[in-house]
C-alpha cells in the first residue's frame, strides 16, 4: 500500500505502476464534464471569452491543481441552505467522457492525477506520460463508504453548474484507490479488454 500526500511529485508519481494500491491525502478538487468544458473552452483553447467570476475562479484553483488531483464526482451534499457542507455520498463518475479534454487539462495546469471509475483513453494515457500523471481508480458503487474519507469541504466553485457538476474542494484522509494507468504507458483497462475481447471470441468461435 502506498500512501500518498498531496501535492504530489513527479518522482512520486514517475514510481506508480498499475495495480499498486493507494490511500491519498490531501486537498483535491471535484470535476466533471461542465467543468471540464469550462476550462478547455476558456483558458486552454480560448474558444470562448472569461465572464462573471471565470478569471477569479481561475486563479483560485491554479494553485490547488498544481501537482494535484481531479476527482470525477458529482457527490452527494448535504447542508447547501447553511454552507455547512458536508459529502454524503462521493462515488466516481465514468471517466471516459472526459477523453476528449483530459490530457489538455492535466498538462495546463500541471496535474499529477485524475480519479475516477472505468479508465480512459489513449489520449489521456499519452498525457499521463508527457506530463506526468497517473489515473486512479476509486471503487464504484461505495459512494457512501468513499464519502467517509473526505473530513472536510473548503469550498465550492462554480457552484451555478449545479451541485453535481461544481468545483468542490475537499480534504481527504485515506481516500482508497488504484493506479490504473500509469506514467509508463501502461492501462490495466486496456489488458483486461483485451483479454475479455480474446476470450469472448474463442466463445463465439465454438
Amino acid at each position: 500500500m502506498h500512501e500518498i500526500n498531496i501535492p504530489i511529485s513527479n518522482d512520486t508519481i514517475r514510481g506508480l505502476k498499475v495495480g499498486d494500491p493507494v490511500m491519498l491525502n490531501g486537498i483535491m478538487l471535484t470535476g466533471r464534464d461542465t467543468v471540464h468544458k469550462w476550462m478547455i473552452d476558456t483558458f486552454i483553447r480560448k474558444t470562448r471569452q472569461p465572464q462573471g467570476n471565470d478569471l477569479q475562479v481561475y486563479e483560485a484553483i491554479k494553485p490547488l491543481l498544481k501537482d494535484g488531483l481531479i476527482y470525477h464526482c458529482g457527490p452527494v451534499v448535504s447542508g447547501l441552505d447553511t454552507k455547512d457542507y458536508r459529502f454524503v455520498a462521493a462515488g466516481p463518475t465514468t471517466s471516459i467522457r472526459e477523453e476528449p479534454y483530459q490530457a489538455e487539462v492535466m498538462q495546463h495546469f500541471g496535474l499529477k492525477g485524475v480519479i475516477g471509475k472505468g479508465g480512459m483513453g489513449p489520449k489521456t494515457l499519452q498525457g499521463c506520460q508527457d506530463t506526468p500523471a497517473v489515473y486512479f481508480h476509486a471503487i464504484g458503487g461505495a459512494a457512501t463508504l468513499i464519502a467517509r474519507s473526505v473530513k472536510n469541504v473548503l469550498a465550492v466553485y462554480k457552484i451555478e453548474f449545479g451541485v453535481p457538476e461544481a468545483m468542490w474542494v475537499i480534504e481527504v484522509r485515506d481516500f482508497p484507490v488504484v493506479a490504473t494507468m500509469d506514467t509508463h504507458g501502461e492501462s490495466l483497462h486496456a489488458v483486461i479488454q483485451e483479454r475479455s475481447s480474446r476470450v469472448l471470441q474463442e466463445l463465439l468461435a465454438q
